[in-house]
């Protein structure tokens, strides 16, 4: 008898320690089945980036076996420079820090239209009187970084005006700053329409704003990779694109839900009013009249083509590009999809 309980708790052992193994190897098959993408941000994460953001709990990107990790930086330059040396797989980056790019010699292909619309603009107090262009002669204007798109449109609005970028005084003030406008320490500030909703919560006042889609409207923001990623991940890149549309397709739909997230994950998200608000407004410059019959990141290489040759007949650039080389929308999921939570 004893010696049949003896053998029972060692059956029972071997069966425990088998079954262990096994869960464990289904784990560590689980994790391998992932493949990692890093995407090179142009900002660190904020509310209106929440879809790409919240993995964790709604797992867009995870259902297509992706693991996403997103790599700050201090504009859209930053990103690219990411995705050039290495670092990342995606860029999370403007058009203005892609044609630059671009007109460097690097090779580079647009995979996704991101936000159609152009989200910048260029914020002055109100007694401050700088209505136009024109009145930005000789002043001090603040931007994110030196390599954001707030620069770039900044020098978009300028040349439109005539102007050139010795004829204002340029300065750093950080990601979604509005302090230095504030203190009068510059006399405007280059933002976006989701900067200027935190600016006003923080007690900016009255203020003039120029925006730049008055002038220029082309995306505010692209998926870039470099031509060796594309050919070499190009189901990779596929998979991801059909996560990212699902990401945000979720988002429109359900702002109140990712607002309440972005308070979890956002560093610029504990006021979750504010976040609805941001969250709206960032939905509101993913769609355009082409994404509502094509699907989210449809791509319009005449629109792009025109930004660039906007770009080099001001002088930004010197290079003539053709977007045709450069725009690849073959990767894009073919029709809009639904929401998939």
């Amino acid at each position: 008898m004893k010696a049949k309980v003896i053998l029972a708790v060692l059956l029972m052992s071997i069966f425990a320690t088998a079954c262990g193994a096994k869960e464990q190897a289904s784990k560590e098959s689980d994790s391998v089945k992932l493949q990692p993408i890093r995407v090179a941000n142009w900002s660190k994460p904020i509310t209106e980036q929440t879809n790409l953001l919240v993995d964790e709990k709604k797992q867009f990107f995870k259902d297509k076996g992706l693991e996403v990790t997103v790599i700050p930086g201090a504009g859209g330059g930053d990103a690219i420079k990411n995705i050039v040396t290495g670092q990342a797989d995606i860029a999370f980056t403007d058009p203005g820090s892609l044609f630059f790019a671009l007109d460097k010699g690097e090779k580079l292909k647009v995979i996704y239209n991101i936000y159609p619309q152009n989200v910048f603009n260029i914020v002055s107090l109100k007694d401050k009187n700088l209505t136009k262009p024109q009145d930005l002669k000789g002043k001090t204007i603040g931007v994110y970084s030196l390599t954001s798109g707030t620069r770039q449109n900044l020098l978009v609005l300028l040349h439109q005006a005539g102007l050139a970028e010795k004829d204002v005084k340029i300065v750093e003030t950080g990601l979604l700053n509005f302090a230095p406008l504030m203190q009068g320490q510059v006399d405007a500030t280059a933002a976006t329409d989701t900067g200027l909703v935190i600016g006003k919560q923080k007690g900016l006042g009255e203020v003039n704003v120029m925006q730049v889609k008055d002038y220029l409207n082309v995306p505010s923001d692209l998926f870039v990779v470099t031509e060796k990623a594309y050919k070499e991940k190009k189901e990779t890149l596929k998979e991801f694109l059909e996560a990212y549309r699902n990401s945000a397709q979720w988002m429109i739909k359900n702002p109140e839900e990712a607002a309440s997230l972005a308070s979890e994950y956002a560093i610029d998200g504990k006021d979750e009013q504010q976040n609805l608000r941001i969250i709206t407004l960032r939905n509101a410059s993913s769609v355009s009249p082409e994404t509502e019959s094509k699907g989210l990141g449809v791509l319009d290489k005449s629109v792009l083509q025109k930004a660039a040759d906007t770009y080099q007949k001001l002088g930004l650039i010197d290079s003539k590009i053709d977007m045709n080389e450069v725009v690849s929308d073959d990767i894009l999921p073919n029709i809009k999809t639904e929401e998939k939570k």
